[in-house]
């Protein structure tokens, strides 16, 4: 006797449903796209609980006609595709004759729908792929599906499901693809009662995208509008500043269909190459419109995958388009000095205030009693800049702490000292040391200093460890830091390996926490739906490195306080990335995160190479590392100093 079985019907469409009907998001990908492909000009998708128990899509449509919704159910039944030859020119979103089939298999389906050229309309009724009932129904002309309980007849493919969170967002996510992609169509979203997305279905691409991803992202584009021979370019990229640290901001439509292509991919960001620095990524909505006799979109169950007879004409498509619009669009950043909320603005607070009148000159401060030596207004005012002039960096803001790496004091005195000296009212060799805060109208008593100017023109040890004795030498190249240590060894520093690590260790002992300061203005960031929704589910993670990250709905997080020695701009980019890595991330190991959150902290808020650093500074960091021996190497794992024995050194001389 044989051993091998046909199977029956229904067991063999629970096996096919597996590959079209992976999720929520499935089923209203493939929903969403017959109702485009039947005309609709307003589609509005309903969830709840993710889609998992309740989903809801309908459409305005043409409708299905009453004699063909028994047949729509049947697999590899479909109206798009009559011959072979219709597959090497498909201008549907679907072809296959699959979804409905799939759907019906694991799921308990009602269908509402009256085609335009009949009076009464039709509910069906389908569970599991077994139909249940058939009634005339009053309803507008177009078509309705309700879905509930998703593999309710297959449990092991119910516990494959992620949390609702996630489930729900990645519908969104495909919503929003699909907003993109027809902006000739109004989408209405609403997810567990409350609406999501509403696109305005004006045809214009810009306002789809504002509904998408918001007015920040909307308000960084240039448009794109290009033809070369039977391939046109349309959309919009966004400009070279508004580059974003992953690629989740880009996306592709091929004939009015989303897709992954790395071919689109590369061609974009060669277009920007040279534009942008490295590490960041342009983000785009670029629409591809080409014969359908070139490209195969039969590739993939989920149809986003695509193959091009010639990728040569779709890469140069690409690349002239994006390069013809960043030529064209792209201007010089744009810095503006106008303080919005500023106190002493009259016209922020007086409503009768005449716009083009002339605003009174704020007094002109007296001068201060003759001394000697005398002092002008200009030259106060000089002294007023050194004295605003206050340390921003990490190492000037935390006081008492083991990798405290500057002195606040002597940062202070040199800024002074300069402003001094380019007021012209002391020579370049005289020192001088803080006023002492009493005395206001006099001029500041000048005395020297042997530890800022050395004498005898001599290096002066900066600091003096307890058992080593160090020499500062100087600086190469901005980069590296080269001290003399007990007249026998040379050791070179990389100052930004070994800065990063002193915060990362830092960071590590207090879990960032002390060095958490609340932001005067929120900073928002906009995400992917997936970014958004693992970013949402870890909260804690971000408190845990002094961000106070909250969610503001529509994929937008906002952040109300952050490590003080992140730079304002670099918030935006820091979340970012940190959203990114939670939701690529394959384990879930709460430290590993963590220990990468500090990274990319410590990486970003440390000194740089090419910066400019007083020989103070630089002398901190290398006793700090004298007196933690542990620290060897940097986060990445780059070796932070090397050392150079003076008798290997006599040796390449022929002196030993």
């Amino acid at each position: 006797m044989g051993v091998i079985n046909v199977l029956d019907k229904h067991v063999a469409e629970l096996i096919a449903a597996g590959e079209v009907v992976e999720r929520p998001a499935s089923v209203i990908k493939e929903l969403v796209e017959n109702a485009i492909d039947a005309g609709a000009r307003h589609i509005t998708v309903e969830i709840k609980n993710g889609g998992t128990t309740f989903m809801r899509v309908t459409d305005d449509g043409c409708g299905i006609l009453k004699d063909d919704i028994k047949v729509a159910f049947l697999r590899h039944a479909t109206s798009k595709v009559k011959e072979e030859q219709d597959l090497d020119r498909i201008a549907t979103l679907g072809f296959r004759g699959e979804a409905l089939a799939s759907i019906s298999a694991v799921s308990r389906l009602q269908l509402i729908t009256r085609h335009q050229s009949e009076d009464i309309g039709t509910s069906y009724q389908i569970d599991g792929g077994e139909e249940q009932s058939m009634d005339d129904a009053g309803c507008p002309a177009g078509t309705t599906f309700v879905i509930r309980d998703l593999f309710y007849n297959i449990p092991a493919r119910a516990k494959f499901l992620k949390k609702d969170v996630s489930e729900g967002n990645a519908v969104a996510n495909i919503i929003d693809k699909t907003a993109l992609s027809h902006p000739e169509i109004a989408f209405t979203f609403i997810r567990d009662g409350k609406q999501a997305l509403k696109t305005a279905g004006d045809g214009k691409l810009l306002s789809a995208i504002y509904a998408v991803f918001g007015r920040d992202f909307a308000g960084g584009l240039i448009p794109v509008d290009y033809q070369l021979d039977a391939i046109h370019v349309s959309g919009y990229v966004c400009k070279p500043v508004h580059a974003r640290p992953n690629r989740n901001m880009q996306n592709f439509f091929i004939n009015g269909r989303y897709v992954k292509s790395r071919t689109a991919m590369v061609a974009l960001e060669e277009a920007f190459k040279h534009s942008i620095m490295v590490g960041k990524f342009p983000s785009c909505v670029l629409n591809l419109t080409l014969p359908y006799e070139i490209i195969d979109v039969n590739v993939h169950p989920t149809k986003i995958e695509v193959r091009f007879i010639n990728e040569r004409p779709v890469f140069d498509a690409i690349y002239h388009a994006v390069k013809t619009a960043l030529m064209e669009h792209d201007t010089k950043t744009q810095v503006n000095f106008q303080q919005k909320t500023a106190l002493h603005d009259v016209r922020q607070f007086n409503p009768f205030h005449n716009a083009d009148a002339v605003l009174p000159k704020p007094p002109v401060k007296p001068a201060p009693p003759q001394a000697k030596p005398a002092f002008n207004s200009a030259e106060w005012d000089i002294l007023d800049a050194a004295e605003q002039a206050k340390p921003q960096r990490v190492s000037d803001a935390i006081q008492d702490n083991p990798f405290d790496i500057v002195s606040k004091q002597a940062v202070y005195n040199a800024k002074k000292e300069a402003a001094y000296r380019k007021s012209g009212l002391l020579s370049k060799e005289t020192p001088v040391v803080d006023q002492p805060a009493e005395t206001t109208a006099a001029p500041p008593v000048i005395r020297e200093t042997p530890e800022v100017v050395p004498k005898d023109n001599a290096q002066p040890v900066l600091f003096q460890a307890p058992q080593d004795e160090l020499q500062y030498i100087g600086e190469a190249f901005d980069t590296y830091i080269l001290v003399e240590r007990n007249h026998k060894e040379l050791l070179l520093i990389d100052k930004h390996a070994a800065h990063e690590r002193i915060i990362y260790e830092k960071l590590k002992a207090e879990k960032a926490g002390a060095a958490a300061q609340v932001l005067l203005q929120p900073v928002t960031v906009s995400l992917g739906k997936e970014e958004y929704s693992a970013a949402v589910q870890h909260l804690d993670m971000f408190r845990e490195c002094a961000f106070d990250v909250e969610d503001f709905g529509n994929a937008t997080l906002i952040v109300r306080s952050a490590p003080q020695y992140i730079d304002a701009a670099e918030i935006a980019d820091c979340i970012a990335e940190m959203a990114d890595y939670i939701a690529q991330g394959k384990q879930d190991v709460f430290t590993e995160k963590m220990d990468w959150f500090y990274h990319n902290v410590a990486c970003r808020s440390a000194i740089k190479a090419g910066n400019k650093n007083s020989a103070q500074e630089l002398m901190a960091i290398v006793q700090t590392l004298e007196e933690n021996p542990a620290i060897r190497y940097c986060p990445h794992g780059r070796p932070i100093t090397i050392v150079m024995k003076k008798s290997d050194i006599e040796r390449q001389f022929g002196r030993a």
